[in-house]
């Protein structure tokens, strides 16, 4: 008997901890979707997935003309009552930010022993836009480095 009440108690447990988790990515589901943003002949694409058991998977890519600039892989992760942000750039190091709900339903991430950036955010505007802003030191001075972005459909192939 002590044993089974063990179980239950553990099960409970458990299983409020993965409604707290949820309850804290869930918080981002404006994020999901597809974002877009031109500068000049640059095209900034960047899509999440859902919410959905304990992770939102993203990708970003930077094209000029038919060129790729930049390719990321990301996702976003509850461990416990923490959210992560691990970013894998092409061509770099895998590297994780640690990160919260901000004031206003934003998210912000940070990595102090990371080179560049040190803090990942992003903050909501309106239905359809989002800024995004990477910060950190270089040269000696902190930088901050912001991606207005705008809902787009998201692409699907032709038939």
């Amino acid at each position: 008997m002590t044993i089974s009440l063990f179980v239950l108690a553990m099960s409970a447990l458990l299983s409020l901890e993965e409604r707290t988790q949820d309850r804290t990515l869930d918080q981002l589901q404006w994020l999901a979707g597809c974002w877009e943003m031109r500068r000049d002949d640059r095209i900034t694409e960047e899509q999440w997935m859902a919410p959905r058991g304990g992770v939102m998977i993203g990708m970003s890519r930077t094209v000029r003309g038919d060129s790729l600039i930049e390719l990321e892989q990301v996702r976003i992760e509850s461990r416990g009552t923490d959210l992560f942000y691990v970013a894998s750039p092409l061509r770099q190091a895998t590297a994780e930010f640690k990160g919260a709900i901000t004031p206003g339903g934003g998210v912000s991430f940070e990595n102090l022993q990371h080179d560049f950036p040190t803090k990942i955010s992003y903050r909501r505007q309106g239905a359809d836009s989002l800024v995004a802003s990477i910060e950190g030191h270089r040269g000696g001075r902190t930088r901050t480095i912001e991606y207005p972005y705008r809902r787009v459909a998201c692409a699907s192939p032709s038939t």
